[in-house]
């Protein structure tokens, strides 16, 4: 049922995109410069140390042509910086560099910008980056990643919930705990394959070469899984102990093996994530491996709890769920501590909480612990409940022994008719409002395991206000302008997605492409664009557009000034419907 949930959000919630957390912060030579002579080098400096990749610098010429470079390396200043060697001589013209890194915290980040020698080129060669991953591979490797998290919580909870509460019976609880570290061990592996074409932007397929597997193995997220699928082999065998001695307890040789084992497999994440980049990395990392702990104890041992309520409700002892609520207890001070520091860490300043993507990730979370809470107040209530029954019962039973079996002279009292004490009708009640609560627990959970997944997969506010802070001209190519028009009319819907290249000022040029409902492109006999500035009282400016066989064009728009343009689409579909439609358009000087 736990895994269905998760399935259910990865297929019908989305994972969303997962950015980059190294942020570039500055180039050299920078963006948009023209340079008297030619450099000999390009270095970029990021927010955080990054990897190096066989491919990850593309320079073309003015005529678009790839030139030949050294190996990309680190620069003199760190790990921070990636550096490539120019050809000695470079003929006048502008130039573009296309470049891809991986972030300390295993995801991969790309872009591009341009420098010019002499004198720009009269047209610029324009490089599609394309998508940071393959999106058929992103989707692949955030299912993995998902079931990773999933699959650490069912291991390490159900362990610690078995040792540490000691429940009477473990039906299903062996099952569970197979389950979870064989997700484990197959999620670490499927995320091993995936790695190479992950970093690199390409298609499932190219997972298969082996040149790409072996560079894999030399990269600290490649490592970090190679670790983890080593402590899995390390952990078969605590587990066969463990489910060996039943109900028995564990030596204390053997359960701190069992810690060392969850606190390994915890290190794997914090060493791949963010903890391992930017500030404080060595506090990071000790709270994100507490955070990860924590995490698998209270939602693992949910799972663990709830499994022991399905299968044995009537035999569970009350002292078994009272065990796990201090525990639960406890992993949730720690989560909160620990997430409090993560937090800042992560966000940097107050604006970076409704200024950011990660901030706004964190306040559902937020929001989403604060009705696990609830859920688990009431789990809470409920377990006080029963062990104050229990207590009753037990007091109860020992009254009856004491008036029923009268004392023997010299000797102790008669145990050869025991009395029975039947538990009232408020124990069962009680039983089955705590599977309600607990089971309320373990969905909201789930929701902050995804979320707390897409988190790790998000560009961090405080390195997205350092990489805002450098200016412009860290961000790589002038981005073009894109904007999309709706529209309907005369029983046709669609869109017509305009780009505006390079969106600044000056000369421009314009693509526009009409999609009809379904996402097909759609042909219309007329699209007319025109651009006003009212600040300034300039315009309408008519772009002219010509039907380019397929897309409607033009080379030829001029936009003086900048700022808030409003521009105006009007777009005919039959020989009586039109529309016009305004949309305001952000012009950069």
């Amino acid at each position: 049922m736990l895994l269905g949930t998760v399935l259910v959000l990865l297929l019908f919630g989305g994972a969303g995109a997962a950015s980059a957390h190294a942020a570039l912060r500055a180039t050299d030579p920078g963006d948009g410069t023209v340079l008297k002579s030619a450099p000999r080098d390009i270095t970029l400096t990021f927010t955080e140390s990054v990897g190096l990749l066989d491919d990850s610098f593309r320079v073309l010429d003015p005529d678009g042509k790839r030139l030949k470079v050294g190996a990309a390396g680190h620069g003199p200043d760190g790990s921070d910086t990636a550096r490539v060697t120019l050809p000695a001589r470079l003929a006048q013209g502008t130039y573009t560099v296309a470049w891809r890194v991986v972030s300390a915290d295993s995801h991969p980040v790309s872009g591009a910008f341009t420098f010019s020698v002499g004198k720009p080129s009269p047209a610029t060669v324009v490089v599609d980056t394309g998508p940071t991953e393959d999106p058929a591979t992103e989707s692949l490797f955030n299912m993995g990643r998902y079931l990773a998290y999933l699959a650490v919580a069912l291991l390490i909870g159900t362990a610690v919930f078995l040792t540490a509460c000691r429940p009477p019976e473990w039906a299903g609880l062996h099952r569970l705990l197979w389950a979870g570290w064989g997700t484990l061990l197959g999620s670490t592996l499927f995320l091993l394959v995936l790695r190479a074409p992950y970093e690199s932007g390409a298609g499932p397929a190219s997972a298969f070469s082996l040149k790409a597997f072996e560079r894999t193995l030399s990269t600290r997220p490649g490592e970090a899984l190679l670790v983890r699928l080593a402590l899995l082999l390390v952990g078969y065998f605590f587990l066969v102990r463990l489910l060996r001695l039943g109900e028995s307890r564990l030596s204390r040789p053997w359960q701190a093996a069992g810690g060392a084992l969850a606190v390994g497999l915890a290190l794997t994440w914090a060493a791949a994530e963010h903890a391992s980049a930017g500030i404080q990395v060595p506090v990071a990392m000790t709270s994100a491996v507490l955070h990860v702990l924590a995490m698998a104890v209270w939602l693992g041992g949910l799972a663990a709890l709830l499994t022991t309520l399905h299968r044995a409700p009537s035999q569970l002892p009350a002292a078994v769920v009272a065990r796990f609520s201090r525990l639960a207890f406890a992993s949730v001070t720690v989560l909160v501590g620990t997430g409090v520091y993560q937090s800042w860490r992560g966000l940097g300043s107050w604006d970076a909480v409704t200024g950011t993507t990660y901030g706004h990730l964190l306040v559902l979370k937020l929001l989403a612990v604060t009705l696990l809470l609830a859920a688990a107040r009431l789990s809470r209530r409920w377990t006080g409940r029963l062990v104050t029954v229990a207590a009753e019962t037990h007091a109860e039973a020992e009254t009856v022994v004491r008036e029923k079996v009268p004392e023997r002279v010299g000797g102790p009292p008669s145990a050869s008719a025991p009395a029975r004490v039947t538990p009232g009708p408020a124990a069962p009640a009680y039983r089955h409002g705590l599977r309600r609560s607990v089971l309320a627990e373990v969905a909201v959970g789930v929701v902050v395991l995804v979320l707390s997944t897409v988190l790790s997969g998000t560009l961090p506010g405080r390195a997205q206000a350092e990489a805002a802070e450098a200016g412009p001209a860290t961000g790589g190519l002038p981005a073009a302008s894109l904007t999309e028009v709706p529209f309907a009319v005369g029983g046709a819907t669609g869109k017509v997605q305009v780009t505006l290249d390079p969106g600044r000022t000056g000369d421009n040029s314009v693509q526009a492409i009409v999609y009809a409902a379904d996402g097909g492109l759609a042909t219309v006999p007329e699209l007319r664009l025109s651009f006003t500035l009212p600040a300034k009282k300039i315009g309408p400016i008519d772009a002219e557009l010509k039907n380019k066989g397929g897309y409607w064009g033009t080379n030829d728009l001029t936009l003086p000034l900048a700022g808030d343009w409003r521009m105006k689409a009007t777009i005919r579909v039959s020989d009586v419907d039109q529309i016009s439609v305004t949309k305001t358009v952000r012009i950069v000087g």
